[in-house]
């Protein structure tokens, strides 16, 4: 039966919490976790770089000189790439796609995988619950330095919406908190160590499997 401690707020051990295997005890693909990563970074690509091309150009209606005769290089219109100020060739528009689409049995097996990673080498922190009475940073603080991971980059897993957790945890630069539902694995890979309430294990298993 795979087991692991389960602390409370001020770090003390509170008894164990069965892990199912499905979740925590699946062998790692590296293959499938860089696919999902990289259809992950794709989709939340963002295109901002636009250029115009010859027909978006104002003006060039005209002729700028006679065909024959003046000794010049013909040209229909000063909109031309090879003219200055006019379109540009081959240069990037917004309407490029980026999207990658990923099967979503594949996006999950590849989340019980890392899962499974964290728990293996001993980055995965269960705690009874985790509850702020205000929006404090300190008091944040307090309960991760408990449970001795102060200093250290961690994602903090939520069996549903936090506002006073989340709201604590956004003045701080290495800890990141969320609900289970949101989790992604370029997330919890991007942070060393993962902490899950009781209820947010149960949480995962019910929304994932």
């Amino acid at each position: 039966m795979l087991k692991t401690k389960v602390y409370n707020s001020e770090g003390k051990e509170n008894g164990e919490i069965k892990l199912d295997p499905k979740v925590f005890d699946v062998e790692v693909n590296p293959a499938v976790v860089q696919q999902v990563i990289e259809a992950y970074l794709a989709n939340k690509r963002q295109v901002l770089a636009h250029t115009k091309v010859m027909s978006d150009v104002r003006g060039g209606g005209k002729k700028p000189w006679r065909q024959k005769g003046t000794g010049r290089a013909r040209h229909g219109s000063i909109r031309s790439p090879l003219w200055k100020g006019g379109g540009v060739t081959f240069g990037p528009r917004k309407n490029r796609n980026f999207t990658k689409k990923i099967n979503k049995k594949v996006k999950v097996k590849a989340l019980f995988m890392v899962l499974s990673d964290k728990l293996k080498n001993d980055k995965l922190v269960v705690v009874e619950e985790l509850k702020l009475e205000n929006r404090k940073t300190k008091d944040l603080l307090k309960v991760v330095k408990n449970i001795k991971l102060d200093s250290k980059k961690l994602v903090i897993g939520l069996e549903k919406k936090n506002i006073n957790v989340q709201s604590s945890a956004k003045n701080i630069e290495n800890i990141k908190a969320m609900a289970v539902d949101s989790f992604n694995i370029y997330t919890l890979l991007k942070y060393e160590y993962l902490v899950l309430t009781k209820a947010a294990i149960e949480k995962i298993s019910k929304h994932f499997t």
